[in-house]
């Protein structure tokens, strides 16, 4: 199943939302030296503001770490190139491949994006079970995974070659975390070549949405059936366990859980995302690696394990 949307990638103009956004993320993991990062940008045209982070880590541990928040607004996109608090990334084939690089002091990298399977809309896809609170968080989710290789260059001058995988999304629309109690995700990309991309969110009547998807390399198809359990840590917010399953609108069935590599927390003022990398593992012992996120709303309103 094809579903057609807008190019992303270039200028997005706003409607009359305040919190309308336009975004970009990347991450990535290589298990043969555990390093990962996860990378993103925010664009808020009404707020005349602009948010990013870069953070890199490896077995287990930060490597470097730059968060902003309300920095100002920037016209420029990924299809001409952004350069925003070091971070510059340029799509050199459009929702295909991308580079990136940043030089601080005593840090550096160089990464490039190379698309696996073809990006797709997992609102578009979802259609009819969605929900009326995806509206709150994005109009076009375009997601996909990719092959990420490049150079990270740490403190002393040590180089470390990667060859990875990762996710990127390219997203427009309303971003009103306020409307969310919580959401939860997982993102892996197997050693099979299967890749699911899922989430359930829940707003503050706790109505569910989902946007959710999977491609085992024949394209993307519909899931129509999730089961998502986590267990978390003291704190209530970091994931150490996942046992989730899922149905495809084929019929197939697939059960996989996922144990902590890395967790990050990016505050959004009353809301926050917890950040994690997962080793995935599906039921027949297939290895993955990707994304696990969790969001929060404050004052506390829980994690989804009512």
């Amino acid at each position: 199943m094809t579903v057609r949307f807008e190019d992303a990638e270039g200028y997005r103009p706003a409607d009359q939302t305040q919190r309308w956004n336009q975004s970009f993320y990347f991450n990535f993991y290589d298990p043969a030296c555990k390093v990962g990062c996860f990378i993103r940008i925010g664009i808020l045209e009404n707020l005349k503001e602009s948010n990013s982070w870069c953070v890199f880590f490896m077995d287990g541990k930060p490597l470097f770490a730059r968060q902003n928040l309300n920095l100002p607004y920037t016209a420029q996109r990924l299809d001409k190139g952004i350069e925003i608090a070091g971070m510059r990334l340029r799509a050199l084939e459009p929702m295909k491949k991308t580079s990136f690089s940043i030089e601080a002091q005593d840090f550096s990298a160089t990464l490039q994006f190379d698309q696996m399977y073809p990006m797709q809309d997992a609102i578009a896809i979802s259609k009819g079970q969605e929900g009326s609170i995806t509206a709150a968080i994005a109009h076009v989710h375009a997601e996909g995974p990719c092959r990420v290789t490049g150079t990270v260059t740490l403190r002393g001058g040590k180089s470390i070659p990667i060859a990875g995988k990762g996710f990127r999304d390219v997203a427009y629309g309303t971003r009103d975390w306020d409307l969310l109690r919580h959401y939860r995700l997982a993102w892996p990309i197997f050693d099979n070549g299967l890749v699911v991309a899922a989430v359930h969110g829940y707003s503050m009547n706790y109505d569910s949405a989902h946007m959710q998807m999977l491609n085992d390399g024949s394209g993307w198809v519909a899931i129509k059936s999730l089961e998502d359990r986590n267990t978390y840590g003291d704190d209530d917010m970091t994931i150490e366990k996942m046992d989730w399953k899922v149905v495809d609108a084929r019929g197939r069935s697939y059960a996989f859980t996922g144990r902590k590599l890395f967790r990050w927390f990016f505050p959004a003022d009353t809301f926050v995302l917890t950040e994690q990398m997962m080793e995935y593992r599906l039921s027949d012992g297939t290895l993955g690696y990707g994304l696990g996120e969790c969001g929060y709303r404050f004052p506390w309103s829980g994690n989804g394990n009512w």
